[in-house]
C-alpha cells in the first residue's frame, strides 16, 4: 500500500496559503461549535459559498471545510461543560459527566482532558483515514454503473436504521431529498420535471441554496422561537490544565473509545451521535464499578469526546472513495466537490490525489492547530456563549443571503432560499432531521445516473443489478441492515412484556 499521496498532500496542506486557510477554518470551526445547536454543519453551509465564489482551488476549499468540521467537533464541548447544552448532537453524551465537573469547581480541567481527549481521537481518527483510504478505494475500484447504484441503496437502508431514533421521519427525509434531486431538465429525454414553468429551476435546485435555507434559515427561525429561553454559564474556570492522574486514568479510554468512534464513522449514515453514545456506554459498562459515571467521572468525559472527533476522521473514508458520505457533514462536503464538477470515488485517489491528500494531511495539521488554539484560548471561545440573539440571527441571516447571491447572483435563488428555510423550519418542529435530506438529495443525483448507465448497458434488463457478486453482497446487506433492528426493536418489546406480565403474577 502506497502513501505517496500523503506526502504529497502534506505538500499541499503545509503551503502558507493552505495552512492560513486551516487556522481560519479551526478558529471559526470552534466558534460555530461552541453556540449551543449550531453546529459543523450549519458553519460549513454558511461559508462554502464565500469560499467557492472566491475562487479558491478545490483543494484549498475542502481544507478550508475539514478544518471547520474537526473546529466544530472541538467546540461543541464547550456549551455541553459550561451550559449543559451540546454544541452540537455528537456532544450530548459530553455533558452527562462534564457539567457535573464544571459545577464541581472543575470546568477548566475539563476543558483541557477534553481538549487532549479530542486531539488524540482526531490524530488516531486521521491515521486510520490515511490507511484505510486507499484500500477501500482499491477494492471500489471493481465497481460499475450497477454495483455503485445498489450501494446507494445500502446507504439509504443504513440510514432509516441508525440515523437518529425515528427509521421511518429518517426515510421521509431521505425521500424529499430524492424528489428535490428530480428538479430540472432531463439529460436523457430533455424533459423539464417538476419545474413548475420557472425558467430558473431548469438547471434543478442549486446545492447551496438548498442547504443553506435548509440549515442556516432554519437555524435563525429555531434560534428566534426559543429567544426567550435563558441559560446559565458556569464563568469560573478554574486551573486550566488537566491533573497527570487523570490523564493516566483516561488513556486506555481514549483508544478505545478511539478505535470506536473511527469503525462507526465509516459506516454510511452514523455520525457522531452515534458514535459517543456507543463509546459512553461501552465505557460505563467496562469501567463504571463505582457508580461514578454521571457524577463527573473523566472517563465519561474523555470516551465521547475521542470518538466524536474520530468519527469526523472515518467519515471522510466512505466519501473519498465511494462517493457516499458517511455523515449529515460530508454530504455538504460531497456536495462543495460536485460545485466543481469532481465526482468523489476510486479514482479520486489516482486522479486528483493533491484533493485527498491535501485533505488527509490538513487533518493531521489541524488537529496540532486546533490544541495549540483551544488549550490557551478557551477563556474567549467560552465568551461566544453570550452572544445574544439580536445579533446572532441577523448574522446568519446576512451571511446566508450574502452568500447565496454571491455564487449565483439571482434574487430568484434568494427567494428559494428563504422558501425552503422556512420549509425546514416547519420539518423540525414536526420531528424531521435535515440532513436525511441533504443525503438523499446528493445520493439522489449519482444514484440516478447510475441506475440508467446500467440500464443502458443491460439494453433495460433489471437483471443486471443482480449479475456481480458485489451487487449481491451489497442487496443483502442492504436487507439485513433494514430489518435487523426491526427484529431487536419487537425482541425487546417481546422482553419487556414477560418482564411486565411476570412481575403482575408475582406474589405480594
Amino acid at each position: 500500500m502506497s502513501l505517496d499521496y500523503l506526502w504529497h498532500g502534506f505538500a499541499v496542506a503545509l503551503t502558507g496559503q493552505n495552512l492560513l486557510i486551516g487556522f481560519i477554518g479551526c478558529f471559526i470551526g470552534t466558534l460555530v461549535g461552541a453556540l449551543p445547536a449550531i453546529g459543523p454543519i450549519n458553519g460549513i453551509a454558511l461559508l462554502l459559498p464565500i469560499a467557492y465564489s472566491m475562487g479558491l482551488p478545490a483543494e484549498s476549499t475542502m481544507i478550508l471545510l475539514a478544518s471547520i468540521y474537526c473546529g466544530a467537533e472541538y467546540g461543541g464541548r464547550i456549551s455541553s461543560i459550561l451550559l449543559n447544552v451540546p454544541g452540537d448532537a455528537g456532544a450530548v453524551m459530553t455533558a452527562l459527566d462534564g457539567y457535573p465537573m464544571a459545577k464541581q469547581g472543575r470546568a477548566g480541567e475539563a476543558l483541557a482532558l477534553s481538549g487532549l481527549s479530542s486531539f488524540v481521537g482526531g490524530i488516531l481518527g486521521s491515521i486510520g483515514l490515511a490507511l484505510f483510504a486507499p484500500m477501500m478505494a482499491g477494492l471500489a475500484i471493481g465497481f460499475g454503473p450497477a454495483e455503485y447504484f445498489v450501494l446507494m441503496v445500502f446507504a439509504f437502508a443504513t440510514l432509516g436504521s441508525m440515523v437518529g431514533s425515528q427509521p421511518v421521519k429518517t426515510l421521509i427525509g431521505c425521500t424529499l431529498g430524492l424528489m428535490l434531486a428530480t428538479v430540472g431538465l432531463d439529460a436523457t429525454s430533455g424533459a423539464y420535471r417538476f419545474t413548475f414553468g420557472e425558467a430558473e429551476l431548469g438547471d434543478g435546485i442549486e446545492f447551496v441554496v438548498l442547504v443553506i435555507g435548509l440549515f442556516s434559515i432554519s437555524e435563525a427561525l429555531i434560534i428566534l422561537e426559543h429567544q426567550g429561553r435563558g441559560f446559565t454559564v458556569i464563568r469560573e474556570l478554574g486551573r486550566m490544565t488537566a491533573r497527570m492522574s487523570d490523564i493516566m486514568k483516561v488513556r486506555g479510554t481514549v483508544l478505545r473509545s478511539s478505535v470506536i468512534g473511527f469503525v462507526v464513522g465509516v459506516l454510511p449514515g452514523t455520525g457522531a451521535s452515534v458514535s459517543s453514545a456507543i463509546s459512553y456506554t461501552t465505557e460505563k459498562r467496562l469501567s463504571d464499578t463505582e457508580g461514578t459515571f454521571g457524577k463527573g467521572d473523566v472517563r465519561g468525559l474523555a470516551a465521547p469526546e475521542s470518538a466524536n472527533n474520530a468519527t469526523a476522521c472515518g467519515a471522510f473514508v466512505p466519501m473519498l472513495t465511494l462517493g457516499v458520505p458517511g455523515s449529515g457533514t460530508t454530504a455538504v462536503m460531497l456536495g462543495a466537490l460536485m460545485l466543481y464538477n469532481i465526482q468523489p470515488g476510486p479514482m479520486l485517489l489516482t486522479e486528483r490525489p493533491e484533493i485527498v491528500g491535501g485533505l488527509v494531511a490538513s487533518l493531521f495539521v489541524g488537529n496540532f492547530i486546533l490544541l495549540a488554539l483551544n488549550l490557551p484560548l478557551v477563556n474567549i471561545f467560552a465568551r461566544v456563549l453570550t452572544v445574544p440573539n439580536w445579533l446572532l440571527v441577523p448574522g446568519i441571516l446576512v451571511l446566508s443571503i450574502v452568500g447565496v447571491y454571491s455564487t449565483h447572483a439571482s434574487v430568484f435563488s434568494i427567494f428559494l432560499m428563504l422558501g425552503i428555510g422556512m420549509a425546514g423550519w416547519l420539518l423540525r418542529k414536526a420531528g424531521f432531521d435535515m440532513a436525511p435530506i441533504i443525503l438523499g438529495f446528493v445520493l439522489g443525483r449519482v444514484m440516478e445516473v447510475n441506475l440508467r448507465n446500467a440500464l443502458a448497458i443491460s439494453g433495460g434488463d433489471v437483471a443486471i443489478l443482480f449479475s456481480s457478486t458485489i451487487c449481491n453482497v451489497l442487496w443483502v446487506m442492504a436487507i439485513g441492515v433494514a430489518l435487523v433492528p426491526v427484529f431487536l426493536s419487537r425482541r425487546a418489546k417481546r422482553r419487556m412484556a414477560a418482564a411486565a406480565d411476570a412481575a403482575s403474577h408475582a406474589p405480594q
